[in-house]
């Protein structure tokens, strides 16, 4: 069986290209990661590559370990899948020793506490929220690699503190860390560039370890991340980037997507592949996407693939009641008539036989999950905050596992799921779930998943071959499934999907935020709102409130944009029983 089995035509022209430099301009749902991951079995495959000279580096700790495992499944060992900083950590590890005679320097814990000590020796008393924005800014300075004095010469002023007085505190902050002889995450990357532009037998080695690079979600990458990248590289050519201009939503941070824009004039012997047939979602959905995108830099058109093959909208489609119109706005008369009336609507489809982990409520800030989650419980929906703890984490979780893994020592007196039961119950799990809604509901779904995943396990599974998958998955961050309607805001929504999304917050003021001003922000909240969009596999919902207690609001200007051709207005009461054959 080949790596190159079961790619479509463009994902297999993708993967089939293992040298020169090459951009995979893969639009939302057109199987990225399958490609990447592919074309590196590819590579093996072939003979082409050596697994331990491929670096795949992507942004999250939690997609390098996604790639880490697709890859096990394809038969492919040894390939470093991290993130850039995991990567240039572990360069300074090694390679800082035998520079300085001694180990690397620690990294900061706590910016914002140690920025606060900073202030304290200036005689300057900022508070938490000042802190915060002090570090952002300290971090968007480092990897757009300027300097204090660069930035200061802009005149931003940060809470009462005005350009120079950040510039002050800036420069106390790097004292303070330099005397403690400390790095914080930017200095990583810029301290792994430095040491490889300072030291060519670091260079050298590092050139020799690594020959073939992949860079994930490369719309995303900062100054800092480009330069160390080239660096990895040298004057070599072995690259390939994927992204998506369109889902640049980290610009605040850093990022800068004509990294990727202008990928093909700044390498003029690139392979460039665009990746538009999207596995995902509807081709009502997919419309609203392309609408709101239309002539956009990098934009690319999506179309619906002849059937949707994603496993999500394999089993929506098989399981779900159908709804009559995949994409629709609904307007409301104040916010927590919109709250009650997506909450409502959500009741009703849980009712009709969908899953609640199928349904997604997204919007801009977190601010507005609050009521958005009271009229959940009022109705009776349990909902989960993603954003929040990471599943392993939980508290709930963490003794969950432990007790799993004292149990599997001694020996077994009933069936493995028996056991699993048993010990679940003895940390206070029980069949009835609490009402929905308050920290129990959420202890209760959290042990609950994981006795999910033990029924899910293979026959003949152990207590301690379960309880050593429990402790692989919290290694790669492999979170189960909650059996909950996932709350989220679109930053945190990015790369994820559900069978159905409401976009709440659609009016001008949230979605664009009020802050946003300036073609280039406006533009940032465009692509959020896409993302959005983009996550929906079956249905899509928008919505939004006049609030007339607030001068009344507009609907988003980005509603105008994708007009009535692909978005059907609805009255709130059309939202429940909204399915194929009438509402």
């Amino acid at each position: 069986m080949s790596a190159l089995d079961g790619l479509d035509e463009r994902q297999r022209e993708a993967a089939s290209v293992l040298r020169g430099p090459v951009a995979v301009l893969a639009g939302a749902g057109t199987g990225k990661t399958r490609v990447i991951t592919h074309r590196i079995a590819h590579g093996v495959e072939t003979g082409a590559y050596s697994p331990a000279r491929v670096m795949a580096v992507t942004f999250t700790a939690k997609a390098a370990g996604e790639l880490r495992g697709r890859l096990r499944a394809l038969g492919v060992q040894g390939v470093a899948a991290r993130t850039f900083h995991a990567a240039a950590l572990a360069q300074l590890g090694f390679f800082w020793p035998q520079l300085a005679g001694a180990p690397a320097p620690a990294i900061v814990d706590n910016k914002v506490r140690l920025l606060a000590q900073a202030a304290d020796m200036l005689r300057l008393r900022p508070d938490t929220a000042t802190l915060r924005d002090l570090a952002s800014a300290i971090e968007w300075r480092k990897v757009s690699m300027l300097s204090i004095d660069e930035v200061a010469a802009r005149g931003r002023s940060i809470g009462r503190f005005d350009a120079q007085q950040v510039a002050d505190l800036s420069r106390a902050y790097e004292t303070l860390k330099d005397d403690r002889h400390q790095l914080d995450f930017e200095d990583v990357l810029l301290a792994c560039a430095g040491m490889l532009e300072a030291e060519p037998r670091v260079a050298a080695a590092v050139h020799e370890q690594y020959r073939h690079f992949t860079v994930d979600e490369y719309q995303d990458v900062s100054p800092l991340q480009q330069r160390l990248l080239e660096l990895w590289l040298g004057d070599r050519g072995d690259l390939c980037v994927v992204g998506d201009a369109s889902q640049t939503i980290y610009s605040f941070a850093g990022a800068d997507q004509n990294y990727l824009l202008d990928f093909a004039r700044r390498h003029a012997d690139a392979t460039v592949v665009r990746l538009e047939t999207n596995y995902r979602s509807a081709g009502s959905v997919l419309d609203v996407a392309n609408a709101l995108m239309k002539g956009r830099p990098g934009a690319l058109e999506l179309v619906p693939a002849p059937e949707r093959r994603t496993a999500t909208a394999a089993s929506a489609q098989a399981t779900a009641p159908a709804v009559a119109d995949s994409a629709v706005v609904v307007a409301f008369d104040d916010d927590a008539e919109e709250a009650r009336g997506v909450a409502a609507a959500i009741a009703a489809r849980i009712a009709a036989g969908v899953p609640p982990e199928e349904i997604a409520v997204l919007y801009r800030a977190h601010s507005q999950s609050a009521i958005l989650l009271q009229a959940l419980a009022a109705a009776g929906v349990a909902a989960t905050v993603l954003g929040g703890k990471r599943f392993f984490d939980l508290p709930e979780v963490r003794q969950a596992v432990q007790a799993l893994r004292a149990a599997a020592v001694a020996p077994q007196q009933h069936s493995f799921l028996a056991a699993v039961r048993d010990v679940l119950r003895g940390l206070g799990f029980s069949d009835d779930p609490p009402e929905a809604g308050g920290a129990l509901r959420d202890a209760w779904e959290a042990r609950r998943a994981v006795l999910r995943l033990a029924e899910d396990a293979p026959a003949g599974t152990t207590m301690r071959e379960f309880a050593d998958d429990l402790f692989a998955r919290a290694k790669d961050q492999h979170d189960p499934v909650m059996r909950t309607v996932t709350l989220s805001t679109l930053h945190a929504a990015k790369g994820l999907e559900w069978p159905e999304v409401y976009l709440v917050g659609c009016s001008e003021g949230l979605l664009p935020i009020s802050y946003a001003t300036g073609f280039e922000a406006i533009d940032e909240e465009r692509r959020l709102a896409y993302v959005g969009v983009t996550r929906a596999a079956r249905a899509l919902t928008l919505t939004w409130s006049r609030d007339a207690d607030r001068a009344g609001r507009r609907p988003s200007r980005f509603l105008a944009e994708i007009g009535r051709g692909s978005l059907r207005e609805i009255r709130p009461s059309e939202m429940i029983g909204r399915r194929r054959g009438g509402s």
